[in-house]
């Protein structure tokens, strides 16, 4: 008979990375830690690995902030605050704290967790899972952790495949037959390909198992070197490959899918564009990713708002949403709303226009606003009768316009536009 201590979930910790800015987002993170953005109408993006590692079985996690981290915090605070001590559960909001020296912060992702050995040692757990905070997926870890202790290995990497066209912005994995990682190259001009698939390559997904007696020696020998980055994918894993016993995990295998025949979903919502399209694909009739599944829920904090209300019902005043996701708190007072993505509380006013929106909480659509590829920030006042989306060089004057044609507008963008 199985019991809960046969799950190698509850011998876990999960060490949570959050800190990074995420610059490529522009002006929103200009507020927020990457992680922090939000993300599908009522979540974060960190909501993503925690539901990971609690859907998997983990109650014990660390989540390592720095960069402007308080609405991490309080997200972290208010979403996750249900894990209780009597029953061995944890979660620690671990600031860069100058705990080490007055005047280091974490100099890396690897010294992230050097700075906390002692509260990880407190967890008493034998393996740590070191997770990126910053990705859109769903992934069963124990699958994970029942690979590497399979394997013996000193660590497992979890890899995504890619095309050999798109792997040169990532850290690339050359493996074996038996998926022992032989070679470790970050951002390679020329990535090696897979076993028997000359046109796909393993790239590293941030997320890798330690026993974690193996990783406190690894850490502390790292903290002693000047020459160190202090970063897993620049040294630590490299050493281990060369050193050591590093073992690719799949992420097809451990993937968490509604059917079979669903696809492999991960995504890496690091631009504009690639955040407005992840966003908006949720609109798809059977997007890619399921947020509907109770069986693996993305748990995150949930305002406690009324439903959605649409008003009006005249010609050309209709409160409509089509083929569109409409978050909790909403009010849409006589606005056609297509292909779009409205989060709590977003308020919008007669004769306006949305069209493949994605409006953050809090905004307010003011009257004859004629909006399409946009994203906009959190609290932003649409000014009545504004046009987005219409005039790219219009546009580009007053807001920041994407490569992939998406305009991103906060409120300083407005404000700046309405003072000139």
């Amino acid at each position: 008979m199985e019991t809960r201590y046969s799950r190698l979930s509850s011998r876990t910790m999960a060490f949570v990375l959050a800190g990074g800015r995420g610059s490529r987002l522009k002006e929103l993170t200009d507020h927020r830690a990457k992680p922090a953005v939000y993300f599908g109408g009522k979540t974060r993006i960190i909501d993503f690995a925690l539901s990971n590692a609690l859907n998997s079985g983990i109650r014990k996690m660390a989540v390592a902030t720095q960069y402007k981290a308080h609405s991490l915090i309080r997200h972290c605070q208010r979403g996750w605050n249900f894990f209780r001590a009597e029953r061995n559960e944890y979660l620690d909001i671990l600031p860069a704290s100058q705990r080490v020296a007055e005047n280091q912060w974490y100099l890396g992702t690897a010294d992230a967790v050097t700075q906390n050995i002692d509260i990880v040692d407190s967890y008493g757990v034998d393996y740590v899972l070191i997770l990126a905070g910053d990705h859109v997926y769903k992934m069963d870890y124990e699958i994970m952790l029942r690979q590497h202790v399979a394997n013996k290995a000193d660590v497992t990497v979890g890899c995504l495949t890619v095309p050999r066209a798109d792997a040169g912005a990532f850290g690339v994995m050359q493996v074996d037959e038996n998926d022992r990682i032989t070679d470790f190259v970050e951002k390679p001009a020329d990535p090696p390909a897979m076993p028997g698939d000359p046109d796909h390559c393993l790239a590293s997904m941030g997320i890798y198992v330690f026993d974690w007696k193996f990783l406190r020696e690894l850490l502390v020998r790292d903290a002693e070197d000047s020459a160190s980055s202090h970063d897993f994918g620049k040294d630590l894993i490299p050493q281990v490959v060369r050193q050591g016993r590093a073992i690719a995990h799949r992420f097809a295998e451990s993937c968490v899918k509604d059917h079979p025949d669903a696809p492999v979903y991960w995504r890496d919502v690091g631009t504009v564009d690639a955040f407005w399209k992840a966003n908006i694909d949720l609109t798809d009739f059977t997007p890619e990713l399921n947020l509907w599944d109770r069986n693996w829920p993305i748990w995150t904090y949930s305002e406690s708002v009324p439903p959605a209300k649409f008003i009006h019902d005249e010609e050309d005043r209709r409160g409509s949403a089509v083929s569109s996701m409409v978050s909790g708190g909403c009010i849409i007072s006589g606005t056609e709303v297509r292909n779009s993505l409205l989060f709590t509380m977003v308020n919008t006013n007669s004769y306006a226009v949305l069209d493949h929106a994605v409006v953050l909480p809090y905004a307010t659509v003011g009257r004859h606003a004629r909006l399409r590829n946009v994203v906009i920030d959190r609290g932003v006042v649409i000014p009545r009768g504004l046009v987005v989306g219409e005039d790219p060089e219009e546009d580009a004057k007053w807001f920041r316009v994407s490569e992939g044609g998406i305009t991103l507008i906060t409120q300083n963008m407005l404000d700046r536009r309405a003072g000139s």
